[in-house]
């Protein structure tokens, strides 16, 4: 590399994105178009970004791999930022067994963090688990090292292990720090500050409040039966039952569990349950079998008894019943939470993280949008859904090999 290659490597390696432009601005060599195509990412131009990044994989030459398979990672990146999720994983993978075999281990690395931390996105924990497990982030550069204990934190936080998610968020500020990169250090605190926000709402004996992760995380561990409509489930401590398919009787199991310790009128149990204004003598028989259904499924956790009026819901055994509910709810509210973490959505990219088709999620974003709870930038395919106001991409991108002199 000649000397304002290397000066624009060392630029970006420091966070510097506009230090590296001044040095490669009006070249077009293969070298210059990838260096402007991760500076331009940096910037937040994503298009632009993206399309120096494809002219400077063609550019390099046949014997070039390592340099393509760093574009195509840098691309991988971009599009994860961007949340196209349609972006091939194999063209990633393969740039990743290319760098590991021709002994580019830091960005072979990088490439299987982005793969994971996509894995992370779209909600399939166990693989993302055991494929950060298998990499080893000791010989990592200090902003690989970060971005690598930023996955780890979002896993933890996401299967609900707050101790192990504060570990990994200040073994990040210590790298980020020593990385000292401003941008970096902004997105570990961000990061940080979810653990000290409202989760979800705790409503119990006739009354609602905020919880934090952390408090989640003791109300599951301890002796209390939550109905939790956050995952659709039935649960005391290692006990779960899920009852995601059966939404008629989590909507009983959670009328019940609201009233505790009350009992629940057979009539606001038919509203809830069935959604019928008016209850007639199928309706009473239909919750008839309903309720002996859910005293089934419940059977060990808790028992259901039928009162003057309807039925009351009573804990097996020591403890109390409360209702575990999300802070926003409504028939959006799923696309609303994609939404909340700040970055531009594609139709498609919801569509394949919360498992439902485009034309249902593009259903759910006009409403969004006519509501003025989200809004769209761009047109077509490059069209991307958020929610306001507009937030900051993702800045942990591709940086150069070690220079010559490293």
């Amino acid at each position: 590399m000649d000397s304002l290659i290397t000066a624009a490597a060392r630029a970006l390696a420091s966070g510097d994105a506009l230090g590296a432009l001044k040095r490669v601005a009006l070249r077009e060599d293969a070298p210059a178009l990838a260096l402007r195509g991760i500076a331009m990412a940096q910037l937040g131009d994503l298009v632009r970004a993206k399309a120096l990044l494809k002219s400077a994989a063609r550019a390099f030459g046949p014997r070039e791999a390592v340099a393509r398979a760093r574009c195509l990672v840098a691309e991988a990146e971009i599009a994860l930022a961007s949340r196209d999720l349609t972006w091939p994983v194999k063209a990633l993978e393969a740039a990743r067994a290319t760098l590991q075999a021709r002994g580019d281990r830091v960005n072979a690395a990088h490439a299987g963090n982005i793969a994971i931390r996509r894995l992370v996105l779209i909600g399939r924990l166990d693989e993302a688990e055991q494929a950060l497990g298998a990499l080893d982030p000791t010989p990592l550069p200090p902003a690989l090292r970060t971005a690598h204990e930023l996955v780890a934190s979002g896993i933890a936080v996401r299967r609900l292990r707050t101790e192990a998610a504060r570990a990994a968020l200040e073994r990040a500020r210590l790298s980020a720090k020593e990385a000292d990169i401003p941008a970096l250090t902004a997105e570990v605190e961000a990061a940080a500050r979810v653990l000290d926000m409202p989760t979800a709402r705790l409503i119990s004996h006739g009354g609602e409040r905020p919880l934090l992760l952390h408090e989640v995380e003791t109300l599951f561990s301890g002796e209390t039966l939550v109905v939790d409509a956050c995952r659709h489930v039935v649960r005391k401590g290692d006990t779960v039952v899920p009852l995601a398919s059966r939404p008629v009787l989590f909507a009983l199991a959670r009328a019940l569990a609201e009233a505790w310790p009350g009992d629940v009128s057979r009539g606001a149990l038919i509203a809830r349950a069935f959604r019928g204004k008016h209850a007639d003598e199928s309706h009473r028989a239909r919750l008839r079998v309903e309720i002996g259904r859910l005293r089934a499924a419940l059977q060990g956790l808790a028992e259901i008894s039928a009162t003057k009026r309807g039925f009351r819901l009573a804990p097996r055994g020591l403890g109390e019943i409360a209702g575990l509910a999300p802070l926003v709810e409504g028939p959006h509210a799923a696309v609303l939470a994609f939404l909340a973490d700040g970055e531009a959505w594609s139709t498609s990219a919801l569509s394949i993280a919360l498992g439902a088709s485009p034309r249902t999620v593009q259903r759910a974003l006009d409403v969004l949008a006519g509501e003025g709870k989200a809004q769209s930038l761009g047109r077509g395919r490059a069209r991307r859904w958020l929610s306001p106001p507009l937030a900051a991409f993702p800045t942990i991108l591709l940086l150069p090999g070690p220079l010559p002199s490293d």
